[in-house]
């Protein structure tokens, strides 16, 4: 169905991407020939008014139901922000969410588990050239009367089959390698206390904190020990909202320093595929062995003057596959291989409410088998829809696959329920909305709010444990906590 919003933009032709450029297309980082040029100004011009096409030069419109993704603003290449939603672009209002029409698409084709594979980051030497270059060099290395050979004589099920391999070997190149199949980690002792607990079975509570912005440990090292016996590891946020702040992996030092279990989150709008590797080497190096790697959010969200609006260079999937690699098979993106691999629990965000729940089922499901181990999620405010995305979870067969702990925000008034209400994929529904407008005194019906939360969340099968975020002091969590019976 066609979204009101956008008329019938989605149904013009089944070929056509329902988005202008984001930005405009890529030209050749290298001196090319005339009639490589000739070639690029033509697919440049057709592809551009078909598909809204930027030349990257890494094409995926077969896998991606023709929709070309890198119309999304954040250049994502294997699935939606947690921002996403049916109306509209969480960064730019003024058009669709691209990934969500992705979706919707292949899900008509019955094309949607094709979008499980993981697909690679883009090989810049390529931004700006000709896809279908590569499909005339795989032709001509295969053989022309072969490949036509191949077309004509094959049985339909063969030819799709052989069609389908054709072009995955495009598209996924030898240094990437991406399917659509589980990686779980070699079995192993757990890594970090955090990893301990939750192969033991024992329900986690974690909370997020932000580091200061400033020079000053003294700050943090109050809030660390404010937290020290309450929970179980300590988010560290990595320039949350797009704003910098003291460095996260600083900050995670410090935490092991003050003998706290840190999660160290790394999001890749701040690094590329170059600075991710040594990240994650050096947080293993460090005794960082809690890591929560995630896209971030976009520079629009954050206060001007606003950094580099361009395509990312990894998403959140990509980084995740990375460390995996590096991890376990010590592995560099590059094919160099290393003596000591590095140590690592590898978590990542999930956004229940983003889209829909099946989509957003999908996109766990592809992070679990790229080598997710934890999964910590947006707040949950909305119970009914929340019970919903589970059950696409258990569809799937992924709450026995992962560790799934559930974001919780123990709000103190209304004023801070309306701010949350505002940001991307958090859902905080009417009802809970006209209890804090209503209430003679708006903590303590927020804190009830919380308590009956905390209770039905810890009812729902699958769940390994509680990530606290938005937290407005230490004394509120420590109330919290006791009240709900999580800490005595």
């Amino acid at each position: 169905m066609a979204n009101p919003k956008y008329g019938n933009i989605f149904t013009i032709m089944p070929i056509l991407t329902p988005s202008r450029r984001w930005q405009p297309p890529f030209y050749p980082f290298k001196k090319r020939s005339f009639s490589e040029r000739l070639e690029e100004a033509l697919e440049r011009s057709f592809k551009g008014l078909i598909w809204g096409c930027r030349m990257c030069g890494n094409c995926l419109l077969q896998e991606t139901a023709f929709i070309c993704p890198m119309a999304c603003p954040k250049g994502y290449r294997n699935g939606p922000c947690g921002g996403s939603t049916p109306e509209s672009c969480c960064v730019d209002e003024s058009r669709p969410c691209i990934w969500h029409a992705i979706y919707v698409r292949a899900e008509k084709m019955n094309r949607l588990e094709k979008l499980l594979e993981v697909f690679p980051p883009l090989d810049w030497d390529k931004a700006g050239t000709s896809a279908l270059r590569d499909v005339y060099n795989k032709i001509n290395s295969h053989g022309k009367l072969r490949t036509i050979s191949t077309i004509f004589r094959s049985s339909t099920t063969e030819r799709k089959s052989k069609w389908e391999r054709f072009f995955k070997d495009i598209r996924q190149p030898a240094w990437w390698d991406g399917d659509a199949y589980p990686h779980p980690p070699k079995p192993h002792e757990p890594v970090s206390s955090l990893e301990k607990l939750l192969s033991e079975g024992k329900f986690v509570l974690t909370c997020e904190i932000v580091p200061p912005a400033e020079d000053n440990f003294p700050v943090l090292d109050a809030k660390l020990a404010e937290l020290s016996g309450l929970v179980d590891a300590v988010n560290i946020t990595d320039n949350a909202s797009a704003i910098p702040r003291l460095s996260a992996f600083a900050c995670a030092q410090q935490a092991l320093t003050s003998g706290i279990e840190p999660v160290l989150q790394m999001t890749t709008r701040d690094r590329n595929r170059l600075s991710l590797q040594a990240s994650l080497i050096g947080a293993s190096a460090a005794g960082i062995r809690n890591l929560l790697l995630v896209t971030g959010d976009h520079p629009i969200k954050a206060i001007a003057p606003f950094s580099h609006m361009d395509a990312w260079d990894l998403d959140s999937i990509q980084a995740v596959w990375i460390a995996r690699k590096l991890r376990d098979e010590g592995v560099f993106l590059d094919g160099r291989t290393m003596d000591h691999p590095p140590s690592y629990f590898l978590g990542s965000a999930a956004a229940p409410f983003a889209s829909e729940p099946r989509f957003q089922a999908l996109r766990a499901e592809k992070k679990i088998n790229a080598g997710t181990q934890f999964i910590q999620t947006n707040l949950i405010f909305d119970l009914p829809r929340f019970e919903a995305y589970l059950e696409e979870l258990e569809k799937r067969n992924l709450l026995s696959r992962v560790h799934l702990i559930a974001g919780v925000a123990p709000i103190k008034s209304l004023a801070a329920a309306k701010y949350l209400r505002q940001l991307p994929g958090v859902v905080i529904p009417d009802d809970i909305m006209q209890r804090l407008a209503d209430a003679k005194n708006t903590s303590t019906e927020a804190l009830k709010i919380c308590l009956e939360l905390i209770e039905k969340l810890r009812a729902l099968p699958g769940i390994r444990g509680l990530h606290f975020m938005a937290v407005p002091n230490t004394d509120h969590l420590k109330k919290v906590l006791i009240e709900s019976g999580l800490r005595e």
